[in-house]
C-alpha cells in the first residue's frame, strides 16, 4: 500500500507521520493520535459525529484523507479545552448546563459545529443555529436543548459581547 508523509498540526501540536494513502483524517486522529472524541457514525459524511475543524472550517473527518491535511491545522473537541487548563470551553459547558448531552455520541461533532458557527457568527439566531447543526444527527435530545445550549454559549463569549456592543453602536438589532 502506498504511503504519504504528512505534517499536520492537531490541537496546536505538529505531527509528522507516514500514513497510508487511503487513511482518513478520522482514522489518523483516532488510531495514530489516540484522539477519540470524533466518532465514526455513518462513515459517509451524513451524521456529523466525526466533525472536526480543518483550518477553522467544520468537516466530516471520515470523508477527508489524512494526506489532504498535510500543512494544515486540525482542531478536535479535545483541543477546545485542554485538561491542563482545568475548565471546559464555553460551548461544552453550555451543553452540560442545558442537558444537551445524553448518550454523548453526537456531542463532540455538535460542539465542533457550534464552535465553527460562533467563530463566524458570534450572535446567531436560533434558526441560524438550526441551519448550522443540520448536518449533525442526534437520536436522543430532540435538538431543542442543543439549540438552547448553543444560543446560551453565544451569549457567554467575549466575542459575542464585542459583537453586541457593535450592534448597539450601529443601532441595528439582530
Amino acid at each position: 500500500m502506498e504511503a504519504t508523509r504528512v505534517r499536520i498540526t492537531v490541537n496546536g501540536v505538529e505531527h509528522v507521520r507516514l500514513v497510508p494513502s487511503t487513511m482518513t483524517l478520522l482514522e489518523f486522529l483516532r488510531e495514530d493520535l489516540q484522539l477519540t472524541g470524533a466518532k465514526e457514525g455513518c462513515g459517509k459524511g451524513e451524521c456529523g459525529a466525526c466533525t472536526v475543524l480543518l483550518d477553522g472550517e467544520p468537516v466530516a473527518s471520515c470523508l477527508v484523507l489524512a494526506a489532504q491535511c498535510s500543512g494544515r491545522s486540525v482542531t478536535t473537541v479535545e483541543g477546545l479545552a485542554p485538561p491542563e487548563e482545568g475548565r471546559l470551553h464555553h460551548v461544552q459547558q453550555a451543553f452540560i448546563d442545558h442537558g444537551a448531552v445524553q448518550c454523548g455520541f453526537c456531542t463532540p461533532g455538535m460542539v465542533m459545529s457550534a464552535v465553527a458557527l460562533l467563530e463566524q457568527n458570534p450572535l446567531p439566531t436560533r434558526d441560524e443555529i438550526r441551519v448550522a447543526i443540520s448536518g449533525n444527527l442526534c437520536r436522543c435530545t430532540g435538538y431543542q436543548s442543543i439549540v438552547e445550549a448553543i444560543y446560551d454559549a453565544s451569549r457567554r463569549s467575549a466575542k459575542a459581547e464585542r459583537a453586541e456592543k457593535a450592534e448597539q453602536l450601529s443601532g441595528e438589532p439582530r
